[in-house]
């Protein structure tokens, strides 16, 4: 068990270092993942062998319920609004041609059977979140004529139909499907999953804003649980989970929810080590000595997957809406395969139908290919058909954009001595660059303008910009005991080698923001900070 602990630690701990250069290279680092994989594997150096597909897909399934949740809570719907139309349809209608153009690629011209063949196109139709948004982070790649957002809703909601179109193709080759079961089948993945999906988005709403959290960070554990129940309940039923955790995500992410900044910066960075584990995995499952039997056809299907299937698809549903003929050319080649075709072919490894095609290594040359060109060749694809534009910033297409506005607010008590009692708020002197906006009277919210008379008891909020810098600064608390030298002493009167601001003193109970006539007292707490 602790070999296996140490092993598991140092992979993770290589594949986030190697994470750190991904912005550098403008490429998903998930090649280096699959890399590793594979050097741990069976046909690598330490030998692990690995083949429970099982544990594999549930573990696979999970990590991609967190990374389409998160795809769709970082959707900015107010951006991709105007775009939504087509991203639905390219998610939709383009996947089922995708995926039927592909799979009569296989079986004509490779003669691969047919429903394998099928299965093939369904497995690979979707497109990869993950790696898209990445790289358009990474470069800072805004794209004209709304095109991020357009590639950001498609990437995030093409899973669910892929995933549809999978489970319909196995039922039909394990003999279970008629006409009627995959009716209700269609039905139920497209219904239950949307249903579900706004109904658990807005309870789960309706209650974070009403409870408050005892602990500071459950508010991201109760989200994480509400993106595994948005998957498991539909699931239950027979419909899309994945459609039902996407919708979720969209709803919930374009609400106004307490401390957004750290339920971004959680569920980015559990989104990224998702991302390591599937890509892991599937370099930990698969045979490289395998690869030789199946490459050709692999090379041949992806090659017709980007250059024919990919681009019919897009030209065939954008050509009518009138889009740009530039725009089109990158939507087909903004085409990248990664962790849903990797979750979809694991499920078919361990479904019990009878597949005689190597479906798992041909999806593992597939999403490898796709990564290493069509992500490494996006930005300068982007810049040849003149679609990036170079006085936007990409990352306000999503809605996990926490630093456009680095404001943070102070609140005052007016005591009974207090200077601005009955004062007008447009007669009180603020420091630069802060604003009064909210007044605490009571029960009472009041928005201030320049004739709101300030009362005793009122609490005053107010904003000014957020602090950053680089300095290492260290907050100490100080307990004034009986032998201390600051008993008895006014804050002014301390020792001026002492290289630090009280900032706070709490006292019985009570917070005392201090001034240079505070005299401290024995069991006094003062908080201070000093530059290190």
């Amino acid at each position: 068990m602790a070999l296996f602990l140490l092993i598991a630690s140092i992979v993770v701990l290589i594949c986030v270092l190697l994470n750190t250069v991904s912005h550098k290279l403008g490429m998903p680092m998930l090649i280096t993942f699959i890399a590793l994989g594979i050097l741990f594997g069976s046909d690598g150096i330490l030998k692990i062998s690995f083949n429970n597909f099982a544990l594999a897909e549930q573990i696979c399934s999970f990590a991609l319920i967190i990374i389409i949740f998160y795809g769709g809570f970082g959707t900015k719907w107010s951006e991709a609004k105007p775009v939504a139309a087509k991203s639905l349809l390219l998610s939709s209608v383009g996947v089922v041609i995708t995926a039927g153009l592909t799979g009569l690629f296989c079986h004509f011209v490779l003669h691969f059977d047919l429903l394998e063949s099928l299965l093939i196109g369904a497995v690979i139709s979707s497109t990869d979140a993950a790696s898209v948004f990445s790289i358009l982070r990474s470069k800072r790649l805004n794209l004209k004529d709304r095109t991020a957002s357009m590639l950001e809703v498609e990437s995030g909601s093409n899973d669910p139909c892929a995933y549809m179109l999978t489970i319909i193709l196995l039922s039909i080759m394990g003999g279970k499907a008629t006409v009627g079961g995959v009716s209700y089948l269609i039905f139920a993945q497209l219904v239950y999953g949307a249903v579900f999906g706004f109904v658990i988005a807005y309870i789960a709403f309706y209650f974070v804003k009403k409870f408050k959290f005892a602990t500071n960070g459950f508010d991201a554990a109760f989200l994480l649980a509400i993106a595994v129940a948005a998957y498991a309940i539909p699931s239950v039923l027979g419909g899309n989970g994945y459609l039902s955790a996407y919708i979720a995500g969209i709803i919930l992410g374009n609400k106004p929810l307490k401390n957004k900044k750290s339920l971004v910066n959680f569920f980015d960075g559990l989104t990224g080590l998702m991302q390591i584990l599937i890509f892991f995995l599937l370099g930990l499952l698969a045979f490289p000595s395998h690869i030789p039997e199946i490459l050709l056809p692999s090379i041949a299907i992806a090659l017709f997957l980007t250059l024919v299937a990919r681009p019919v698809a897009v030209f065939a549903i954008l050509a009518p809406t009138k889009c740009k003929f530039s725009q089109e050319l990158l939507v087909s080649w903004t085409g990248l395969r990664g962790a849903a075709s990797i979750v979809f072919a694991i499920m078919v490894m361990i479904s019990d139908v009878y597949i005689e095609t190597d479906i798992f290594h041909i999806i593992f040359c597939i999403v490898l290919m796709s990564i290493a060109i069509q992500g490494t060749l996006l930005p300068f694809f982007a810049k040849k058909l003149n679609l990036l534009d170079e006085n936007a910033n990409v990352l306000k297409t999503f809605s996990d954009y926490s630093d456009e506005i680095p404001v943070q607010f102070i609140k005052l008590v007016v005591g009974e001595e207090h200077p601005w009692i009955d004062s007008y708020v447009k007669d009180v002197s603020l420091p630069p660059e802060t604003l009064l906006v909210l007044v605490l009277r009571n029960k009472e919210r009041i928005i201030p303008d320049g004739n709101t008379a300030i009362r005793k008891g009122d609490v005053i909020v107010l904003s000014a910009p957020e602090f950053h810098d680089d300095t290492d600064i260290s907050i100490t608390e100080l307990i004034i005991d009986a032998n201390s030298d600051w008993q008895g002493t006014a804050i002014c009167e301390i020792d001026h080698n002492f290289n630090g601001i009280i900032i706070m003193v709490k006292r019985g109970g009570k917070v005392i923001i201090p001034n240079g006539q505070t005299v401290l007292q024995e069991n006094d707490v003062l908080v201070f900070f000093e530059s290190v």
